[in-house]
């Protein structure tokens, strides 16, 4: 006799009674996951309540990038940091990108690490010498350490020409 490949699960949390077809399953995992489904809501309810909370979602996502955004306007400013170039939608989140990367960049190196202030000083103008958004969004999931071997392989079109008088 066969094992069989259709299960009749009721979904607890939503009370919904639904046939599933596990003959993707292995025979000897298809109890274990029908019993794990009843669990969980059905994917009619499932899918109900993922699209009804897009709005809130929405407006917590769009206030989470909001409050980045004026944090790194703020740093930048207080650093001293040269507006960024590129396209229009990439210069928040490039200015975003910079933000998080330095002061995590900070944080290894002169916190934690063995770094003193010139040598961060140092690393600072090789910072304020990258103004391309894009190189800054590339670099968005580097280490804070790496950013100084980072910095120096950028090459001339990721530099914007440089104001002595800034």
């Amino acid at each position: 006799m066969a094992v069989r490949t259709t299960w009749t699960v009721t979904h607890s949390p939503c009370g919904h009674e639904v046939e599933h077809n596990l003959s993707d399953r292995p025979a000897d995992r298809r109890a274990g996951f029908a019993r794990w489904l009843s669990g969980r809501t059905c994917t009619d309810c499932w899918k109900a309540s993922r699209t009804g909370d897009t709005l809130s979602r929405e407006a917590w996502l769009a206030a989470r990038r909001a409050a980045e955004q004026a944090a790194a306007k703020e740093w930048a400013e207080q650093f001293d940091m040269p507006p960024l170039d590129g396209p229009e939608r990439a210069l928040e989140w490039g200015e975003r990108s910079r933000h998080q990367l330095v002061t995590t960049a900070y944080t290894a190196l002169v916190v934690e690490g063995t770094w003193d202030d010139a040598d961060w000083a140092a690393l600072e103008e090789k910072i304020r010498a990258v103004t391309r958004a894009g190189w800054w969004i590339d670099q968005r999931d580097a280490d804070g350490v790496d950013v100084p071997e980072l910095l120096d392989a950028a090459g001339d079109d990721d530099r914007g020409t440089e104001n002595p008088y800034r």
